[in-house]
């Protein structure tokens, strides 16, 4: 069977050059006889894949000495409570919440402090980024927190709050490596693997070394201080391993694309082809304000909760996989991240095309 085009927003589709690579190294890679999947984390083997998947890293994201990269487990999930342990020194904190997971987010640092929402897009369902140029920053916050691209409903920063000098804490989960970021303007920039660069089991956190500190707040479990993984170079305990071979391999590609120069002009010229199409269709519209939308999340509707059923089942016949938009918004929403081809989006266009002369 030939692959479909998966516009899955996590787990999501991954380079086809990079699976048919991991195909040729399951059974033995490079002479060691044996899987990846089968392997000490401990060997020489496996400290070389660790060691060059945080070089890649670091190479294309220009991260700075100061800053150190984790690759722990848990998803982003976990974070929203290892960023209060570790850092709500206060027991102070400020989120801006643009959607699910920052409410998430903020519910779950409630448990450790005192949490300030400073700014909201829930008055519209989130189909926008609140102004952040001057918000009310708390004079004893500890941080001020973002989920930078907005998963569900399709909005992303693009332009970083202005914190008034609080350490800036961003889940980049959907936009991670989609294009350049000056990683000084954060203290920590985090994000879930499973939707722009590998295979769900991962967390990236990329932390600034003054925030890692043993003064965590009491009864913080040893797996949930940073201390503990960055001591140890992300090999306190066995890590996943696999799923960090795979994002070593995501990182070599994107560095044999261009970088993330060329990666944020690829993405941009695919949802261009997507939104200038729902900017002129009859039949179906997006639902975010055109300023704040997502290169690599594209919500859209019919306005018809029956028909927007019938496209997810016709475009899914058509090989357009996993169109149906998060159960908590209905309509579809069309991910398209780094590794989506361009041709996969032509295509999605070209079904909605033909659906809207059939439908209308």
């Amino acid at each position: 069977m030939s692959r479909v085009y998966n516009f899955s927003a996590g787990p999501a589709v991954l380079p086809e050059e990079v699976l048919k690579e991991a195909a040729a190294e399951m059974l033995d890679y490079r002479g060691t006889g044996m899987s990846v999947m089968e392997m000490s984390h401990r060997s020489k083997a496996f400290e070389e894949i660790i060691t060059t998947a945080e070089q890649d890293i670091r190479d294309l994201m220009n991260i700075p000495d100061n800053y150190k990269v984790l690759f722990l487990q848990g998803g982003a999930s976990q974070q929203f409570a290892m960023i209060p342990m570790n850092l709500m020194k206060n027991r102070v904190a400020d989120y801006i919440i643009t959607g699910q997971w920052a409410k998430k987010a903020a519910k779950e640092a409630e448990k450790f402090g005192k949490v300030n929402r400073i700014a909201s897009s829930e008055d519209k369902t989130f189909s926008y980024i609140p102004d952040c140029s001057d918000l009310p920053v708390s004079e004893d916050a500890d941080y001020v927190y973002i989920c930078e691209n907005n998963t569900i409903y399709g909005t992303k920063f693009k332009e970083l709050p202005n914190t008034k000098g609080k350490t800036l804490v961003a889940d980049v989960s959907s936009c991670f490596l989609s294009e350049p970021v000056d990683v000084t303007k954060y203290g920590i920039i985090y994000g879930g693997v499973q939707k722009n660069i590998g295979p769900a089991g991962v967390v990236i956190v990329i932390i600034r070394e003054d925030l890692i500190t043993e003064d965590v707040l009491p009864g913080t479990p040893t797996m949930l201080t940073y201390k503990t993984h960055a001591d140890a170079k992300s090999l306190y305990n066995t890590p996943p391993a696999y799923g960090i071979y795979i994002c070593g391999k995501v990182f070599k590609w994107i560095k044999a694309q261009g970088g993330l120069e060329a990666m944020k002009e690829k993405n941009e010229k695919k949802a261009k082809v997507l939104y200038d199409f729902l900017d002129q269709s009859r039949l179906f519209k997006g639902t975010v304000v055109p300023k704040d939308r997502s290169l690599m999340n594209v919500p859209f509707v019919t306005g018809d909760a029956d028909l927007d059923a019938k496209f997810v089942k016709e475009a899914k016949e058509a090989g357009l996989e996993n169109l149906k938009g998060h159960r908590t918004v209905g309509g579809m929403r069309a991910s398209i991240y780094n590794a989506m081809p361009y041709e996969g989006v032509v295509a999605l266009v070209e079904f909605m095309k033909k659906f809207e002369e059939e439908n209308l």
